[in-house]
């Protein structure tokens, strides 16, 4: 920052960005400067950018100029700077300011500079769009089709309008035509059918394809996008053709309205600028005046660069709707308190002195700004997802070392120690429960993607479909639902494609010719269990089996269960289907399926009848990175077992009747785990029995002893450990040893299917 010495005033040059990102160091230095000299003068000709951060500095320079009677004076202004001097009326708060910018430049971004505010744009764009597409597909079917139109004309109208924040004029052109349309049949001009709602799909995705294009620092549509486009639109403007006008307001009579802004103190660190919202209202129509509430701005030992203290009192003439203009505002609700007061009358032509109407606004601010605490007190906070599991691996390290430490304690004996350490292993268990809620997530979002899933492909097929979604509020770790999501389409799609008879068949039937299918998920025993049905015509039994004779899995001469052939479905190669289409029949996909839901430690099971349906269920821990284990030891080996799955441990006696036990009056099927995996060694004079439960069906494993319960840290065991069965995982004890952690579900597998050969491990 270059300085100079001119008539007693120090003259600083300021170059580059104004911004909230360098605010903390512009600051520090130029209020220094002022303190150590006469009077200051800016040259601010080279300042590129400039928001509501730089715009705090000044006041807050001209504040300390005043007090210390001294001169500030503003030279050279850029044309960022110039821009919100004259949009501002900033001259009334800075008298001395001279050589205005002589043409307006306004700064280009790049994909590298990236902004916090881009970041948040892209994100809010693609939970609108979500909220878009869900309204779509509900909105024929509705019988009152009211809030989801208003819904969709929201998503768009909010999309539109932070697209011209950023400049991003392609975006707004192409959802202006879009909330046109949507504009229609809101007012009751244009009648919603499902040729119309295929269209505004096709322009959702569209929308969805612009977005990404600017995440990835691409800020002008190419030429096939723009093809794709302009295709759209025409389409979008044959239907407006036999409607009203696409603008509704054309014709409406000038508005003057009064409206105060006062910001919460955060807005500025959650990426929002103030002054691009306030700039973005003159697409709506003009702005009079506006006056500047800076009565909150402390002095500037006490102030926080990165704090936004503005109020704004705005005068504002347009034909637009209060719900428009406070659209224009939608992405900063949270942080900001809004008023929006009609005048009475009509808006007179000529434009009203700025100094007039400055007092009256600035009170308004002013009272704003006193309901904007409790306002922005209850907002939320973005935080991003590698935080998160940087701070959950960070809380597995922790229990880690936890449990060396109680280990410790127990081998000293003391009993402060002893005591200490057991109140920070309930401080730890604490920390880690509250660390796992930060990343747990309902599943709602994950079962409503698949709502365009069964529209398009019902479609495709041509059927009739409809799904129903149940048990949406359940929650599970980000984790699971990020890798459950490829699973679940399969299984979708299967269930489409085959389970689900066409019309004609179904009416054949005596069904109804829609057919229904069913999402539903709800906790179990500490898993989450998430199941797909459908109304089709089950499994054939039959056919099942051939095709495994046929495919060499089996023998032909096999005994099986109806059960036990409904789940070779699950096995390589196995498909029904008729024909080869695209969306299946060439037997890949239930084996994939069962593989990532294993890899996950989870199990997934099948039960079906014929003409009546299907269920596919899949159980899966809450959480992939810490449980609750249960210790115990096989020879010098020590294997964990999940506690949520012990229902209770006792004491084993030999007896007679082979792999079974009588547990009050009901069979225990159960395994020796020292037989199982091929450990050497004796087993101890006094084994145990510790009973598990497993999809409703209890099992026994036998241990050589019961350790006690432990928090445990999963770690994956490896590539090269992929062909163990019954093993998902590993944990680092406290004396440093590994434990392997048991796959119940695996080995009740093997149990219950009296596979009882050893496995190689």
């Amino acid at each position: 920052m270059p300085s100079s010495e001119s008539s007693e005033l120090l003259v600083k040059r300021v170059e580059g960005d104004m911004t909230v990102h360098r605010a903390a160091g512009l600051k520090a230095a130029l209020c220094g400067a002022l303190d150590a000299s006469a009077g200051l003068g800016l040259d601010l000709s080279g300042v590129t950018d400039f928001d509501t951060a730089g715009l705090q500095i000044l006041l807050l320079l001209n504040n300390q100029a005043q007090a210390g009677g001294k001169t500030l004076r503003l030279d050279s202004l850029s044309a960022p700077v110039n821009e919100i001097f004259e949009l501002f009326h900033l001259g009334r708060h800075f008298p001395a300011v001279s050589g205005r910018a002589r043409a307006p430049v306004r700064q280009q971004r790049r994909a590298a500079d990236m902004d916090q505010s881009l970041k948040s744009f892209v994100l809010e764009s693609r939970e609108r769009l979500a909220d878009m597409e869900t309204a779509l597909l509900q909105v024929e079917q509705a019988p009152a089709r009211g809030d989801l139109v208003n819904a969709i004309f929201r998503a768009a109208h909010t999309i539109k309008g932070s697209a011209g924040l950023f400049g991003l004029d392609h975006i707004v052109a192409f959802t202006h035509m879009l909330e046109s349309v949507v504009d229609q049949v809101r007012e009751g001009r244009m009648d919603i059918t499902n040729r119309l709602v295929i269209l505004m799909l096709s322009c959702s995705d569209h929308i969805g394809t612009l977005i990404c294009e600017i995440e990835a620092g691409r800020f002008t549509a190419s030429e096939d996008v723009t093809t794709r486009a302009n295709s759209l639109i025409e389409q979008l403007r044959r239907f407006l053709i036999s409607g009203a006008p696409a603008n509704a307001a054309d014709g409406a009579s000038t508005a003057r309205w009064h409206i105060s802004l006062d910001f919460g103190a955060d807005v500025l660190r959650h990426g929002m600028d103030p002054l691009l919202f306030i700039r973005y209202m003159t697409r709506l129509g003009r702005i009079v005046d506006v006056a500047i509430v800076p009565g909150q701005l402390p002095s500037h030992d006490e102030m926080d660069p990165e704090t936004c203290y503005l109020g704004f009192g705005i005068v504002f003439e347009s034909t637009a709707s209060r719900e428009k203009i406070e659209s224009v505002f939608e992405l900063v609700r949270d942080d900001c308190v809004l008023n929006i007061v009609k005048h009475d009358g009509q808006a007179p032509a000529e434009r009203r002195g700025g100094a007039n109407a400055a007092p009256a606004l600035q009170a308004d601010a002013a009272a704003a700004a006193k309901a904007a605490v409790s306002a922005i007190g209850t907002a939320s906070v973005r935080v991003e997802a590698d935080k998160l599991d940087h701070l959950i691996n960070l809380v597995g390290e922790l229990i880690t070392a936890c449990a060396n430490v109680d280990l410790m304690a127990q081998r000293v004996q003391d009993p402060d120690l002893r005591e200490s350490t057991s109140v920070l292993s309930g401080l730890v268990e604490e920390m880690r429960d509250s660390a796992l809620q930060l990343r747990m997530v309902k599943i709602e979002g994950t079962f409503n993607r698949f709502q365009r899933v069964v529209f398009d492909v019902s479609r495709e097929l041509d059927k009739d479909i409809r799904l129903v979604i149940s048990g949406e509020e359940t929650e599970l770790d980000k984790t699971v639902v990020e890798k459950l999501a490829d699973p679940l389409m399969h299984l979708v799609r299967n269930a489409i494609a085959h389970g689900i008879e066409a019309a004609h068949v179904r009416t054949q039937r005596g069904k109804p010719a829609q057919g229904t299918l069913r999402l539903n998920a709800f906790h179990d025993s500490g898993s989450i269990v998430i199941e797909v049905s459908d109304d089709g015509g089950g499994l054939k039994a039959d056919r099942i089996f051939a095709k495994a004779v046929e495919c060499g899995l089996i023998d032909a001469k096999r005994v099986m269960s109806v059960n036990e052939i409904h789940n070779l479905i699950f096995e390589p190669g196995i498909s029904t289907a008729e024909q080869i289409t695209n969306l299946s029949g060439r037997g890949v996909g239930m084996d994939v399926v069962k593989r990532n839901i294993m890899a996950m430690r989870g199990s997934i099971g099948l039960s079906s009848v014929e003409h009546e349906g299907t269920t596919v269920s899949i159980r899966l821990p809450l959480t992939l990175a810490i449980i609750d284990g249960f210790q115990v030891a096989v020879g010098g080996n020590v294997f964990v077992i999940p506690l949520d799955a012990i229902e209770e441990c006792i004491e084993y006696a030999e007896q007679e009747g082979g792999d079974y036990l009588n547990l009050r009056g009901e069979i225990l099927p159960f395994v020796r785990i020292r037989d199982f995996f091929r450990i050497d060694g004796r087993a101890s004079s006094r084994e145990s029995i510790v009973v598990v439960k497993h999809a409703g069906q209890r099992t026994g494993l036998v241990v050589d002893t019961l350790l006690g319960e432990f928090q445990m840290v999963i770690k994956p065991l490896g590539k090269m450990f992929n062909p163990v069965k019954c093993i998902s995982g590993s944990s680092i004890m406290g004396s440093g040893e590994v434990a392997l952690i048991v796959d119940v579900a695996s080995l009740c597998e093997q149990i219950v299917s009296r596979q009882t050969h050893p496995v190689s491990v």
